[in-house]
């Protein structure tokens, strides 16, 4: 189990940092094609999704890799569930459907290895 919590926090490491990377970097204007949810933000909210993103990212990884505080490796799989959670939310209100299911399978991962890194497979 512990060698698949690994591939699943690689997974999200990646999806999360690319994520934030793009949101933190890129202008709005440039992101609504992509992204149309960012409309309803102002330019620095969705600036600072991405940065939460990017950093909850690099927790899933960084912590337990260099055994430099491991605990913040579920804490950060938990917030990320949490932002999940928010952005299912927006994407309801929105009505955009496929928007939630995405959102619902990183909730799932992200509770999946919030709950094995605080539990039985914790560091």
């Amino acid at each position: 189990m512990n060698v698949f919590l690994w591939i699943v926090q690689a997974v999200l490491a990646a999806a999360f940092i690319l994520a934030g990377v793009m949101k933190s970097t890129q202008p709005k204007e440039k992101l609504q094609p992509k992204l149309p949810w960012v409309e309803d933000f102002s330019p620095g909210t969705v600036r600072l999704i991405g940065i939460a993103e990017l950093l909850g990212g690099l927790g899933l990884i960084v912590p337990a890799a260099l055994d430099i505080a491991p605990i913040l490796t579920p804490i950060a799989a938990t917030g990320l569930a949490i932002i999940m959670v928010l952005a299912a939310i927006t994407h309801i209100r929105r009505k955009e459907p496929s928007g939630v299911a995405f959102n619902a399978v990183l909730f799932v991962l992200s509770a999946l290895v919030a709950w094995g890194r605080f539990g039985p497979w914790g560091f």
